[in-house]
């Protein structure tokens, strides 16, 4: 039996370690955190799950939470006028509906299965040094703890890291008590607000430890009028502010937000970091090699709210490729070639979400336009964020895009 160590109980840690285990590996899982002080810490992430990513948690049997969850059908994009009225409003349907569980409700209800089902769950917030000591014992280390010391192991490519610093400064807030959109109210969507020039507020249904809610998540251009989360260390100081800037620059959402209340007392997250993609293999003090997972290799922002749909589709490919390699070596040509296997998938996130950071061109403006006079345009683009690589064939190039829309309008 093949034993391998897994750092980081993340989305893709976590789905990655209960795959192995399910196929008979012998599987230790390292955290900085038990169970129940993931369940009652603070918020750790927005997360909207598309359906080819929710399909490999179903592949696994780990969709624990599907028929609590709120269906998520549609994909609306707003966009606002500098008088903060609004110039588009749309709303694309899913062909599969999207779901988001606050990942303080399934991280900690995954690590407990893990543990039930015989998995090795060791407590330690792992440093460089210790997985020196601990690769001997095992066949693969994967690292899948995307912040602190062990990502300065993986170098950045530069080559396919167009930005150094952070695009955005992020904010975000789990709410009870939000109104629905009066001109949509048969059915629960995500909401992508866009305010030129200052940033975007995000609106999804989701599941928390006290049953369904709203996330509301800023973000913002750094520097300007949403980068002022910063220092706000009270959560209902950070709500009143993400209401303030609601009311300012989305009146339209803040207008069913007037009675929210946050879920609890950890409902809050503020921070940005720069996007990143890094080589995916470690090389440890003693000789040893790690192969990064997820976050840790490629990191994109928020913006286009791929994070844990990437972490999914992360930990299905390297499941494949480790079970596909039997007992040969988990050497360095086999690390590079499930990455590879990855990237063939991540590289259309990343291409699409740098370009989303960007200011809009103007055939991305008239396509995003169009949507709001054509149906199958704007369901095409909501269906892009479960499958990003289809906006190679519509959105990039500005001929392809007029193509496009020649093309449904002939129809």
């Amino acid at each position: 039996m093949r034993k391998i160590l897994i750092v980081g109980a993340g989305q893709s840690g976590l789905q990655l370690a209960l795959g192995l285990q399910s196929q008979g590996y012998e599987v230790t899982l390292m955290s900085n955190r038990t169970a129940d002080e993931i369940r009652s810490g603070r918020v750790m992430s927005t997360q909207c799950m598309f359906d080819t990513a929710l399909q490999h948690e179903r592949d696994l049997g780990i969709n624990f939470w599907e028929s609590q969850a709120p269906r998520i059908e549609g994909l609306g994009v707003s966009v606002a006028a500098p008088d903060s009225s609004r110039v588009i409003d749309w709303v694309g349907k899913l062909d599969g509906y999207a779901q988001s569980v606050d990942q303080r409700v399934k991280m900690a209800g995954w690590m407990e299965t893990f543990a039930q089902r015989g998995g090795q769950l060791v407590i330690h917030g792992a440093a460089v040094s210790d997985l020196d000591y601990f690769s001997r014992s095992y066949d693969l280390v994967l690292v899948s703890a995307g912040k602190g010391e062990l990502v300065s192991m993986f170098g950045r490519d530069a080559a396919r890291s167009p930005y150094s610093e952070p695009q955005r400064a992020l904010a975000v807030a789990y709410v009870h008590g939000l109104g629905p959109r009066p001109e949509h109210p048969d059915f629960d969507a995500v909401r992508c607000n866009l305010v030129p020039g200052v940033g975007e507020l995000f609106v999804m249904p989701t599941l928390t430890t006290s049953g369904r809610a709203d996330i509301l998540f800023w973000e913002g251009v750094p520097g300007g009028p949403l980068d002022v989360f910063q220092g706000v260390k009270d959560p209902s100081e950070h709500l009143a502010l993400t209401l303030e800037l609601m009311e300012k620059f989305t009146p339209w959402e803040y207008a069913r937000a007037t009675k929210v209340e946050l879920t609890d007392a950890n409902a809050t997250l503020a921070g940005r970091y720069a996007p990143t993609v890094r080589n995916p293999i470690g090389r440890l003090p003693g000789g040893g090699l790690v192969l990064g997972v997820a976050d840790v290799v490629v990191a994109n922002d928020p913006i286009t709210g791929q994070g844990s749909n990437s972490a999914s589709k992360c930990a299905a490919a390297y499941l494949a490729s480790i079970v596909e390699n039997g007992d040969k070596a988990f050497d360095e040509a086999w690390m590079q070639a499930t990455f590879d296997r990855y990237w063939d998938t991540a590289q259309h996130v990343t291409k699409w979400t740098n370009a989303m950071l960007g200011v809009p061109p103007e055939h991305v403006l008239n396509l995003i336009g169009a949507a709001g006079q054509l149906q199958p345009v704007a369901d095409r683009f909501a269906n892009g964020f479960d499958n990003p690589a289809d906006f190679e064939n519509f959105f990039f190039d500005p001929e392809k895009t007029s193509a496009y829309l020649a093309s449904v309008t002939g129809a």
